[in-house]
């Protein structure tokens, strides 16, 4: 499947799950595990949880597998690794402590 349709049902999956903060990082070039990562927010652990949880319904339904997941237990952070796509599903404080869009060169907007 083209990494474009990917990324689409990922935004489909993160949208349906009202996901804040959505943001795209084309990292080819700059990662040797991935081409494009997907980062968004959730309101609460259980939140972040039921998102990660959905993208992994949704891409299924298209007949992909994902190739793992981390963080479930914890819930600040979960990591759906799609092969060229990898989700990061964070709680607000995580991902301000983390900064990938600053970490992978990209920055936030003001």
């Amino acid at each position: 499947m083209q990494t474009e349709k990917i990324i689409e049902i990922v935004h489909n999956a993160l949208e349906d799950m009202k996901a804040k903060e959505i943001v795209d990082l084309d990292v080819r070039g700059r990662s040797t595990v991935t081409d494009y990562m997907v980062i968004a927010s959730g309101t609460s652990k259980r939140h972040v949880g039921a998102i990660a949880e959905e993208v992994g319904i949704q891409i299924k339904a298209a007949g992909l597998l994902p190739l793992g997941s981390e963080g479930q237990s914890v819930s600040d952070w979960i990591l759906v690794d799609l092969g060229d796509v990898v989700v990061h599903i964070m709680m607000p404080d995580a991902r301000d402590f983390y900064d990938l869009e600053r970490l992978w060169g990209v920055e936030k907007d003001a």
